[in-house]
């Protein structure tokens, strides 16, 4: 039996999955997490400890209909400039609770479209949360930047608010994929965002390219791969659009017929990587790429690679708190998860609370297995000494753990005295190899995005 046939058996074109960006994933949070627990969990973190924080900033100009985000579209900045006075009086909250000296490894601004931010609105942002957590020394402060939605004065208000990572969506370069996806944005508009932010000295470019999008051929994925790679990005996230219509309104405009089938969507994916591959790019993990010197590639190598809401990262900071509507936070306790109604999070900041509505508080062996699944999103590899080390795990029942997934993908998967590990033939079974491992997902394909 050849390999895809072999893949098809186990069920990877059947199947759909979480992305496991976390563990347990968000579907399985309940309402017990509330903004007292929050709270606590804030502080908690000690004096001069490390942290990560994420901004979720939910407009958009335009609403892409491939996007399964929560974001709303917006014609005037005065929800925008709204929802900027909430963030600031957010951050001054979080002030109240955060002991001294704690300082930022990482700030992401997500979206939506962080980019639809005035130049002044920017800065001030900036300015309120580097007050009250300082960019450590080599520290990272990135954006996603939307080339429709950015100017010349925006990205020198970023430049100067110390942003020293952008990530650019691309998606495809297809002009008739662009049309029937609701995201037209040429190549020759991309290259010149991506010049315009290398002349202000910022070094990190990041990019996101689809595969599985509407009439996306093997042809037209290399083309617009051959021409992403003409902006030589540091980093490349190669991802799978997920076709969701029941879950986003917005995809019910793109034409099912001409979505690839799971087969050609692994062609199209193995085109993809090979031209990434070809051109000195190290693989990470399952779907990304990145140059040599780039922190993902060398955190990788370290066996430092981990994986968390914005996907693959080199960030070692034990809590990831999250500020803006839906935001998701991360602490060693647990998970917690802002309201995802803009109007719902903006009652509760003003209220002088946060928004917290739902979460997870962990117990049992969910540690255990959260490892679990991302050393094998991470590494490929489960280190039966580490678990048994770091977590005390029972031998017997680690064993057992392992065993039922070798029974399920038998010679997909390698075991031995030092661990687990998934082969690179069986590399596209990664995250139904994960699930095996996932004690909330009794169903095995409830609540999830697809392959």
């Amino acid at each position: 039996m050849n390999t895809q046939s072999e893949l098809k058996r186990l069920g990877l074109f059947d199947a759909r999955v979480p992305r496991y960006t976390s563990y347990p994933t968000a579907p399985h949070f309940a309402p017990g997490v509330g903004a007292e627990t929050f709270t606590s969990w804030i502080e908690a973190i000690p004096a001069k400890a490390s942290i990560s924080l994420y901004i979720h900033v939910p407009f958009c100009r335009r609403l892409c209909w491939f996007c399964a985000c929560r974001t709303q579209g917006t014609s005037s900045d005065a929800p925008v400039i709204a929802y900027a006075e909430m963030l600031a009086a957010e951050i001054e909250l979080l002030r109240r609770h955060l002991a001294p000296g704690v300082t930022l490894s990482r700030l992401h601004w997500g979206g939506g479209t962080p980019t639809l931010l005035m130049p002044d609105l920017m800065r001030n942002l900036a300015d309120q949360v580097f007050d009250v957590v300082p960019l450590a020394e080599g520290g990272e402060f990135s954006v996603e930047i939307d080339p429709n939605e950015i100017d010349a004065a925006r990205l020198d208000a970023l430049a100067a608010a110390g942003m020293n990572r952008a990530s650019i969506g691309v998606q495809d370069f297809d002009p008739e994929i662009q049309k029937t996806i609701g995201r037209e944005q040429s190549y020759e508009l991309t290259k010149q965002v991506a010049d315009m932010i290398r002349d202000r000295g910022i070094k990190s470019l990041n990019a996101d390219i689809l595969y599985g999008l509407p009439h996306q051929t093997n042809d037209r994925i290399a083309d617009s791969v051959g021409k992403l790679l003409t902006l030589s990005p540091d980093r490349v996230a190669l991802y799978g659009y997920a076709h969701v219509p029941w879950m986003s309104r917005r995809q019910q405009l793109i034409p099912s017929d001409k979505i690839p089938t799971p087969e050609a969507r692994l062609d199209l994916f193995e085109t993809a990587r090979k031209m990434f591959v070809d051109d000195g790019y190290a693989e990470v993990g399952i779907d990304h790429f990145a140059r040599p010197a780039d922190g993902l590639a060398i955190a990788q190598d370290k066996g430092a690679l981990r994986r968390n809401f914005q996907g693959y990262t080199d960030d070692t900071a034990t809590a990831l708190i999250g500020l803006g509507a839906s935001s998701i936070s991360r602490f060693p306790q647990g998970f917690a998860q802002n309201a995802s109604a803009t109007a719902a999070h903006t009652k509760a900041i003003k209220e002088g609370r946060f928004s917290i509505h739902r979460g997870h508080v962990f117990g049992g062996d969910d540690l255990l297995r959260a490892r679990i699944i991302e050393a094998l999103m991470c590494d490929f590899h489960v280190s039966r000494p580490e678990l048994l080390h770091d977590f005390n795990a029972d031998p017997e029942v680690l064993e057992e753990m392992f065993q039922n997934a070798v029974a399920q993908f038998g010679d997909m998967l390698h075991l031995d005295a030092e661990g687990l590990s998934i082969p690179p033939r069986a590399r596209p079974l990664t995250r139904l190899i994960a699930r095996a491992f996932d004690a909330y997902d009794h169903a095995k394909a409830q609540h999830s995005a697809a392959v």
